[in-house]
């Protein structure tokens, strides 16, 4: 639990990096997915992820979420402008769910060489296991680390037996904080979810643009019909080394290929590629939460507001009591993320943590609302952009109607992928309509 209230601590207790990692599809004046190769082959920022038309932009590790979302609009501008100037020209698809699919062939497995081919081989592997389709789904993944500085100080404030060393106390700082993420981070889920309604054609091969398809679900990547394993993964969270053992367990019984293709909201990562070696070696150095939608609604895709949430929501997680998660505990954890995922909170429950088990149900939208009235109590001293921040949450769950998924339902429901087009064809106007230099002389 961190000293947070200590005058060592408060200073720093906002200070942190932010990095973001945003997929976005490549689609044609159609509707229809990109044929065409990456057009980003050599920026480091701009990458592809499951599909050769799927772009994915990371950001540096900022030092706020403003500056962060700069940066994501640099690199989003960036992309824009290419896309315009391409022949025939192409747009950035604004939504997690897909537009047309006429068969897996439009979802072409990215292709890489020389000593990034095995980058291919896994992709093969996940395509044959999971299917083409499921990975159009595109999202954006938030990741924070707590300033170095401010961890030191609480090392400082420690008693001296508990840890080994300050590498012994981050990695144990990040483990508690990810045991407490994955019992609440279903609010995330909840709050940031945009993705009710897509084509036929996902559900229905060959049927293009004949209706638009809503199953109950806010956002369908983060609902049970989205990224999850075909279990739920129970991990522990006692030291670096029994929570690398418990999903590298998953690996050696061939429930996984690699760690990495563990589908979790939560994920702990070192500074270097993601592997079990590095956490072992260097350490844990950040939290990466993957459960934000894009936001349609938004030209770059993410409200700063929903960043800022996350990293209070963090906060709050890190500085209250700790509880274990028994395995029990740990599957209704990943049931809570599937059922934070629908479209109305009022009807849908989830379990609340009680001591190392779950005790009673609520409907998500009063869950959320008591953590938040929580969350707005402990920062009762904060300045007033943080209880701002927690207005704006709070407003979703007691009115339907400000959540991001009903807004977007409403918008475009008649006509999903049309309508859908439509605004890809404005949001590029709009980025052309815009300096990249400009904005990227703020990042």
């Amino acid at each position: 639990m961190l000293h947070y209230d200590h005058p060592d601590i408060r200073p720093l207790l906002f200070s942190g990096g932010f990095g973001l990692e945003k997929e976005s599809l490549r689609v044609d004046e159609n509707g229809l997915l990109s044929q065409t190769d990456h057009p980003f082959p050599d920026d480091e920022h701009i990458v592809r992820d499951f599909s050769e038309n799927q772009t994915e932009i990371n950001t540096s590790v900022c030092h706020s979420a403003q500056e962060a979302i700069n940066e994501l609009s640099c690199h989003y501008l960036k992309i824009q402008k290419k896309l315009f100037e391409m022949s025939p020209r192409e747009y950035l698809w604004p939504f997690s769910n897909p537009p047309y699919i006429r068969s897996e062939k439009d979802i072409p497995v990215a292709r890489f060489s020389g000593d990034q081919a095995s980058k291919t081989v896994y992709r093969d592997y996940l395509a044959n296991r999971y299917g083409r389709y499921i990975m159009t789904f595109s999202g954006i993944h938030v990741n924070f680390s707590f300033d170095d500085e401010m961890l030191k100080r609480d090392y400082a404030l420690c008693e001296k037996d508990q840890y080994r060393d300050f590498s012994d106390y981050k990695n144990r700082f990040y483990l508690t904080l990810a045991e407490r993420a994955a019992s609440y981070g279903w609010i995330l889920t909840a709050a940031t979810a945009a993705s009710p309604i897509m084509d036929s054609s996902y559900v229905e091969k060959g049927i293009l643009g004949e209706d638009t398809f809503f199953n109950g679900m806010a956002s369908l990547r983060s609902s049970e019909f989205g990224y999850w394993n075909f279990f739920a993964p129970i991990l522990d969270y006692t030291s670096i080394e029994s929570y690398v053992g418990s999903i590298q367990r998953y690996v050696n019984e061939g429930f996984l290929a690699s760690p990495s293709e563990l589908y979790y909201p939560i994920r702990l990562k070192c500074r270097d590629a993601y592997s079990m070696e590095g956490l072992l070696k260097n350490g844990v150095s950040h939290i990466e939460l993957r459960m934000f939608d894009l936001n349609p609604l938004i030209p770059v895709g993410l409200d700063v507001r929903d960043v800022e949430f996350a990293q209070y929501l963090l906060i709050w997680l890190i500085s209250t009591p700790h509880r274990h998660l028994s395995p029990s505990a740990q599957v209704q954890a990943t049931h809570n993320f599937k059922i934070a995922a629908h479209y109305d909170l009022k009807t849908v429950r989830i379990l609340l943590q009680n001591g190392d088990m779950y005790g009673d149900a609520y409907p998500v939208a009063d869950a959320a609302l008591a953590v938040i009235a929580a969350m707005k109590d402990f920062f009762r001293n904060a300045d007033s952009h943080i209880q701002g921040v927690l207005d704006f949450q709070a407003d979703k769950f007691t009115n339907p109607h400000n959540r991001y998924a009903w807004k977007v339902r409403r918008l475009y429901q008649d006509g999903f992928v049309k309508k859908g087009l439509l605004l890809a064809r404005q949001r590029q106007e709009e980025a052309l309509n815009c300096s990249a230099e400009h904005a990227c002389r703020s990042v």
